[in-house]
């Protein structure tokens, strides 16, 4: 799989969707990415700041705040440093 060159649908601009990112998308079923990073954050800042919800994190104990709004009885909630931990990014 060789890196692919697409055209922003946005701006018209090309960016370069690498090898590494390809394979991430296609391990999440996702598809290619039709707009170009600077055209992705500009549509993210239209929509406003994202609501956040207060949490406990299930590992840590610390209160936290998450982009979703934690279920009694649903999956752990992490705080972004034991999040980050757990997938190796610490």
């Amino acid at each position: 799989m060789a890196d692919q060159s697409i055209a922003c649908r946005d701006c018209g601009a090309n960016f370069t969707f690498t090898e590494g990112e390809q394979e991430f998308y296609n391990s999440r079923n996702l598809s290619a990415p039709q707009r170009c990073k600077a055209c992705r954050d500009a549509r993210k800042n239209e929509r406003g700041p994202r609501q956040m919800f207060d949490a406990v994190c299930a590992q840590c104990n610390q209160p936290c705040q998450v982009p979703f709004e934690p279920r009694e009885g649903g999956k752990p909630v992490l705080c972004l440093t034991c999040f980050r931990a757990s997938k190796g990014d610490a």
